[in-house]
């Protein structure tokens, strides 16, 4: 298995988190894995997007043009990549209102369906609807890694971002 996947949007939105779980899970379920970060010129509301390889085998580079899934959370972002993805275009439908209607593109109401939990968990909703449609990782994978980025003080995320996920999931 060689998997490529672009997660983008502003900063604060939880962009590298996403990247960063996704690349650890794999990795703590054997594969290979790499995360690449790239930001704008702030942190937190401009642009930010990651790069994360995912093979059964080594990798040799972890930086590509082209993806095969995008995680997308807003519209500059969806009009900078959606033309350099080949599968999975997953796209937050609150916040991107440009898109085309071929089968690779996928909305959810992430944003809304965020709020209803916090707004911060974002990201979570769309991985939640990122682990239904791919079926990459399971949930246990999953929390198994966010108890390893919400340690101490931040341990009582842990079920807010569980259910994040779970709402996520199920919008699909």
């Amino acid at each position: 298995m060689n998997k490529t996947i672009r997660i983008a949007g502003f900063g604060g939105q939880g962009v590298m988190l996403l990247g960063q779980l996704i690349a650890h899970a794999s990795m703590n379920k054997g594969y290979q894995s790499t995360f690449v970060p790239t930001y704008g010129p702030e942190t937190r509301g401009g642009t930010a997007n990651c790069m994360v390889c995912i093979s059964d085998e080594e990798i040799f580079s972890p930086v590509f043009d082209q993806s095969m899934d995008f995680i997308c959370f807003n519209e500059p972002s969806y009009l900078k990549f959606y033309d350099k993805t080949k599968n999975l275009i997953l796209y937050n439908a609150t916040l991107v209102k440009t898109k085309n209607n071929d089968e690779r593109h996928i909305g959810i109401e992430a944003t809304l369906l965020a709020k209803e939990i916090d707004d911060r968990s974002l990201n979570m909703v769309m991985l939640g609807a990122y682990l239904k449609k791919t079926n990459l990782l399971n949930l246990e994978d999953v929390i198994n890694s966010l108890a390893y980025f919400f340690k101490d003080s931040k341990k009582h995320l842990i079920e807010q971002n569980i259910n994040a996920i779970k709402a996520g999931y199920q919008a699909l």
